[in-house]
């Protein structure tokens, strides 16, 4: 059965179990609060701020009027046992009534855009995207809340390759990237070599993005953070959830284990070893079509192969609340990608390579309130990345082992101090030891090379963050100082968020920052690690490598009312210190090494309109990103190899009680590449270029569907999913280079994206 039938049939069972379903539950009346409060916040234009548990599980019966806001809220508090306070004539809370006052009130975060493209998606007064799986509604072409897959939706982020291993924000490349998970800095993002993320989105409560103006908390990431938190207090409530598709099965776990104390547990593990789906055989097929061993066999017809893949990740969390003013969290995470490979001649093995990819972190946080105006806290990390490959070349004798290394050691030491209730001072100390090891032996001819580079930087910031007594205005000013020991120098980072209420529909914000990192990766050879995950991690060193650096500045003004969202954000970054191997150059620079920059100035606009049921969205990206490098091309600029001038994204959601549908398009200008100057010149057995960058393959058009239905099998919550990736099966290609074959021809490789691929998943929670 052909893809394209599997993909009809998928549908038709996902529409029949969706009918049935219905039908079962079709004197059901009454809606769920999550639901109607979605429903409230489009009609109303307000939003509500609340803590997921808070409304878990509550249904109510919609009022047979329309009442005024007001009204509303003290019909709902009234069948639900809820507290709902209108702070102002946008902002509502919701808390569970108790006999005994808290404590203190959990102070949350100031949401100024909320449903930014779909629910769960909202913008905060802080100019950071934050996207709550929990609250997640749906996004064409996905069917869970994947972290990292997620945020490719938001204007200005883009992957030029389909990969979450690559995400280019703003221009940039994916190691310039800050990702955390939990505090701790991570080294991996995606299983399957990028195909999907490494994170489980069942445990994670937020995921925190900035393009630019990010706090002088964070170091590190010069173009972009990524910051994935998992739920922080303790509810003594035990849940739980299975789930499968045709990728993988999954779990998670929150059990108390006392009131003070709780785990949380998640597992992930690929079933790729044990059956072949038609999603599995895509995403195969994208990932390893310009691999070693799949150029091999195009041209040896002698051979056959055979090749296994697995992949696993396991979280876990340890919250203790020591006090009620002392609390403890304990993390873990692992993550593992493997890959075996054996080539057969007359089904005799005779050879056999493999690819690991791993990555192993654990880290310690302690958090402290003195008093309601001064809190500190403190984090100890340990966060490990290991590449390694075994190449086996039965046509040359040979056999090359490669490893890539890195071993970071991370402190923070926080203080906050609220002054009042609208000014508040943090500051901070953060040490880093990285060490990164690459190691590469090589039979025939022999050869053996093992690098160790370590480094240590100290870093001290401060911050204030002002908020005007009506929230009209919102300044975040700061400045991070970094020294870094090998190099015996100091790096200034200033950086500023500013955000003006200019009516009750218009805001302004004014974004700028300065920032450094010392690691990036580069591509040696592009055969490394079997040619599937070419990028190995280095320290700068001051020399060949030098410390990346980055200035960013952007404005940007912000629509919102009735229901209708239009933001319009120019932006200019200049990003120096990068070099010619970090950038993965496929022409005439590919063995090239010397030091460079990109600048780029852009334009991201996003325009939402939000009816009843339906939330509509196009957004559109205009970028201009170019290199210059003094020693290459006669120090004249040239277009940046993820230079994507044009990119636009339609989409739209649609809410039915449990039902949700999503349908989108992405369309994009292609990537630059370089032609030879004559494709048939088979002389010499070196190719001629024309200028760097000078064309561009064909653009890019995809378009993607998904849907979901909530439903209970008792009193067991389930999901049931379909999506479908490319429906119409278009061919893109993402990238095209040339090389030489044995007979000394010129041949030309073209990169293709994935093709349709449907997935189809099922899930329960407790």
């Amino acid at each position: 059965m052909n893809t394209k039938k599997l993909c009809l049939l998928l549908l038709f069972i996902f529409s029949f179990s969706i009918l049935r379903i219905q039908a079962q539950e079709s004197s059901k009346t009454n809606i769920s609060l999550k639901d109607y409060i979605e429903q409230i916040e489009i009609e109303y234009s307000v939003s509500f701020s609340f803590i997921d548990d808070t409304i878990e599980d509550i249904n109510i019966l919609k009022p047979t009027s329309k009442l005024k806001l007001l009204a509303l809220l003290d019909y709902l508090s009234a069948n639900t046992n809820l507290e709902f306070n209108a702070i102002d004539d946008r902002f509502i809370i919701i808390r569970k009534i108790s006999k005994e006052e808290k404590p203190h009130l959990q102070q949350l975060e100031e949401v100024i855009v909320t449903n930014y493209l779909t629910s769960g998606v909202s913008k905060t007064i802080t100019n950071t995207i934050k996207v709550s799986p929990e609250d997640f509604g749906i996004l064409p072409g996905l069917l869970e809340p994947d972290p990292m897959q997620s945020i490719l939706a938001l204007p200005g982020i883009i992957s030029v390759d389909e990969l979450v291993s690559d995400i280019n924000i703003r221009g940039g490349t994916h190691d310039e990237n800050l990702i955390l998970w939990n505090g701790i800095k991570m080294y991996q993002s995606g299983h399957f070599f990028g195909m999907i993320s490494a994170f489980n989105p069942y445990l994670t409560k937020d995921i925190n993005i900035s393009k630019n103006g990010t706090s002088v908390r964070y170091g590190d990431g010069v173009s972009g953070l990524i910051d994935m938190r998992s739920n922080n207090s303790i509810n003594n409530e035990f849940k739980a959830g299975l789930g499968t598709n045709l990728v993988n099965v999954d779990g998670f776990l929150k059990l108390p284990l006392s009131k003070k104390t709780e785990l949380q547990l998640s597992a992930r593990k690929g079933i790729t070893d044990l059956i072949s789906t038609p999603t599995y055989n895509q995403y195969f097929d994208r990932i390893f079509e310009d691999s070693n061993f799949r150029n091999n066999l195009n041209q040896n017809n002698n051979y056959s192969n055979e090749e296994s893949f697995d992949f696993y990740d396991i979280s876990s969390r340890i919250l203790y609340d020591i006090t009620k003013k002392d609390k403890l969290r304990v993390n873990f995470i692992s993550i593992y990608n493997d890959l075996n490979y054996s080539e057969l001649s007359n089904g005799n093995s005779i050879s056999n390579s493999e690819l690991q990819q791993k990555s192993l972190a654990f880290g310690l946080d302690y958090f402290r309130t003195i008093n309601k105006d001064v809190t500190v806290s403190a984090q100890v990390y340990y966060s490990t990345y290991d590449l390694s490959g075994i190449n086996s070349d039965v046509q040359n004798n040979q056999r090359i082992t490669q490893e890539n290394e890195v071993e970071d050691l991370g402190i923070r030491l926080n203080l906050s101090k609220s002054v009042d209730d609208r000014l508040k001072l943090y500051t901070g100390y953060q040490f880093n030891e990285v060490g990164v090891n690459n190691f590469e032996d090589i039979s025939n001819p022999t050869f053996r090379r093992i690098e160790k580079q370590f480094n240590r930087t100290h870093s001290i910031y401060g911050e204030a963050e002002f908020t005007s007594k009506y929230r009209k205005t919102y300044i975040r000013l700061g400045i991070r100082t970094n020294y870094i020991e090998q190099f015996s120098r100091f790096y200034t980072e200033p950086r500023i968020s500013f955000s003006q209420k200019l009516s009750n529909a218009l805001r302004l914000e004014i974004l700028g920052e300065f920032k450094s990192q010392s690691i990036s990766q580069i591509i040696d050879l592009q055969q490394d690690f079997l040619g599937i995950e070419k990028r190995r991690w280095l320290q700068a060193n001051d020399e060949n490598i030098p410390l990346i650096e980055s200035q960013q500045i952007s404005a940007g003004l912000h629509y919102n009312k009735n229901r209708l969202l239009i933001s319009v954000e120019p932006f200019f970054k200049n990003v120096e210190g990068i070099t010619t191997r970090s950038q993965g150059f496929q022409n005439q620079f590919q063995f090239a090494n010397t030091i460079g920059k990109y600048t780029i100035t852009g334009l991201d606009v996003l325009v939402n309109k939000q009816f009843h049921k339906f939330s509509t969205w196009i957004s559109y990206s205009l970028h201009n990103n170019t290199y210059e490098f003094d020693n290459l091309n006669n120090g004249i600029s040239f277009p940046n190899n993820k230079d994507v001038r044009h990119a636009l994204s339609l989409a739209t959601t649609y809410t039915e009680n449990r039902f949700k549908l999503a349908l989108g398009v992405n369309w994009h200008t292609g990537r630059p590449t370089t032609l030879p100057t004559n494709i048939n010149n088979t002389s010499g057995g070196i190719i001629t270029y024309n200028d760097p960058n000078s064309s561009r393959v064909n653009e890019y058009l995809r378009a993607d569907f998904s849907a979901n239905y909530n439903f209970k099998i008792n009193s067991t919550k389930a999901v049931l999913g379909l999506s479908v990736w490319n429906i119409f099966d278009r061919d893109n290609t993402i990238n095209t280079y040339f090389t030489r074959d044995n007979n000394n021809a010129i041949r030309q490789i073209d990169n293709s994206s994935l093709g349709i691929t449907p997935n189809l998943s099922f899930r329960v929670a407790f």
